[in-house]
């Protein structure tokens, strides 16, 4: 059994740790609610704006710039993937679990033969692409937690010009999607070229759109292209400030489990230590005698 100085040593090394975690979850839980409050905010214009894509991916005729962004290649050789990740770990599953979705999809695609690149967020999805498969197009790291389309117009800027310089033919988006606090689900959503709708409502059989079909539409397209990144993106924030509160609060729980145990272990070798002493002087007070 380790000695009494040794175990003291332990608990206070242990009590200091859970008061590390204790703070790093009451900052994690600080930055989750805005976090969430922000993701449920923008997702019903997010899913409007997926909505209204739909439906203009359904329409015909509308211009070579245009359906660009809504027509299916006839063979698809190059897939370019979006990876969300953070840039900082102690987060539980969260980064294991996106990336690991990521492994999955890539090994897919090559599977049918396909050319994969990764336009990646964050440095633990960078950090994982450089060890395992060196397939960077572009990196983002450092984004804050208070997005605007401004920060990640580059982002969309740089997968939509290789999309319509054909060097991808397919762009999907990899990321947490944020349920609730306990459960964050890694989600693969292809966002060029735009899914048409697939319910059977009729479309209406022209519009008139002014100053062009092109000028509106392409700008439409492009606009919510990039809120579908966006709207990634928070849910990814949301996702990994909950995983990180999760994973804190637990290991604050381990932390005083384990000083209980240690605390248990100390008196257990302070009985003994004082049990031992007394029988030393039991024994030599019998050896005068």
């Amino acid at each position: 059994m380790a000695s009494t100085r040794e175990i003291r040593r332990r608990i206070r090394s242990v009590r200091n740790i859970s008061q590390v975690t204790r703070a790093m979850e009451a900052v994690a839980a600080s930055k989750m609610r805005r976090a969430q409050q922000q993701v449920m905010a923008t997702r019903p214009y997010a899913e409007k704006a997926l909505e209204v894509l739909s439906h203009i991916a359904r329409l015909h005729g509308s211009g070579d710039a245009l359906d660009a962004l809504i027509t299916a290649r006839a063979e698809i050789k190059r897939v370019g993937i979006v990876l969300i990740t953070a840039d900082r770990g102690l987060a539980g599953g969260f980064n294991a679990n996106v990336l690991r979705q990521n492994a999955a999809f890539i090994k897919e695609q090559r599977d049918q033969g396909r050319e994969v690149e990764v336009v990646v967020v964050g440095r633990k999805g960078r950090d994982w692409l450089l060890r395992y498969d060196p397939v960077i197009r572009a990196e983002f790291t450092n984004m804050p937690d208070t997005l605007a389309t401004a920060d990640i117009a580059p982002i969309s800027r740089t997968i939509i010009d290789d999309f319509r310089s054909e060097r991808f033919d397919e762009v999907h988006l990899i990321f947490t999607d944020f349920v609730n606090t306990l459960i964050q689900r890694p989600t693969v959503q292809q966002i060029l070229p735009v899914v048409p709708d697939e319910t059977t409502a009729t479309m209406p059989p022209d519009y008139i759109f002014e100053p062009s079909v092109e000028a509106v539409l392409e700008q439409v397209l492009i606009g919510f292209t990039e809120v579908q990144i966006l709207q990634a993106m928070y849910e990814s924030i949301a996702s990994e400030h909950s995983a990180r509160m999760v994973a804190m609060r637990n290991a604050t729980e381990a932390a005083n489990e384990l000083v209980d145990e240690l605390t248990l272990t100390y008196n257990k070798a302070r009985q003994e230590g004082i049990t031992r002493e007394l029988m030393d002087i039991i024994g030599g007070s019998i050896g005068l005698e």
